[in-house]
């Protein structure tokens, strides 16, 4: 009966020891814990294109006509400086009563946190419209929680192509990221 009581007391202190021992582990792992790459992340956000300006024109939102963009994406960071993007934007134009989606921008590129909630996204850009380009984007993160963020973005675009004058425009961009 002693040894059955000592056996008993010895996987007791085993079974203590073990459960202590993987206790201490996840604590000092979520006292440790930082963010795994590569982190993937998505967004949702609408744009309004300002002022688009070429050769032959310069042309105002709100005032010549009204147009929206909606780029939804995921982004890949490859660690807390770079990542990779993929972005699709669904261009709504309404001008004079008539609306219609204008055109379908695909839009990889490059992103590179600059700090303090900022990042710089370097985009190329392939339209169905036609036309082609790059779009340099600047980012702020405004507010972050625990389940999403919502940041603010100037968009830059110049397109070339399709038998049109090379344009520039400003835009300004709201969005939500999770």
């Amino acid at each position: 009966m002693l040894v059955d009581l000592f056996l008993l007391l010895k996987q007791n202190t085993m079974s203590l020891k073990f459960t202590s021992f993987f206790a201490v582990l996840l604590l000092n792992l979520t006292a440790f814990s930082q963010t795994t790459y590569p982190k993937v992340t998505g967004y949702f956000g609408i744009m309004h294109p300002l002022v688009t300006i070429s050769k032959d024109e310069t042309l105002v939102n709100f005032r010549d006509y009204y147009a929206v963009g909606f780029p939804t994406g995921i982004n890949i960071w490859k660690s807390d400086k770079i990542g990779f993007s993929f972005e699709i934007v669904p261009n709504i134009k309404n001008d004079q009563g008539t609306d219609k989606v204008t055109n379908i921008t695909f839009h990889p590129g490059v992103l590179v946190a600059l700090g303090n909630g900022y990042t710089f996204a370097g985009r190329i850009a392939f339209e169905t419209a036609g036309r082609y380009g790059i779009t340099p984007v600047f980012n702020k993160t405004i507010t972050k929680n625990a389940n999403c963020s919502y940041y603010i973005a100037v968009p830059l675009p110049v397109r070339f192509g399709n038998d049109h004058p090379s344009a520039f425009t400003v835009g300004l961009q709201f969005g939500i990221a999770f």
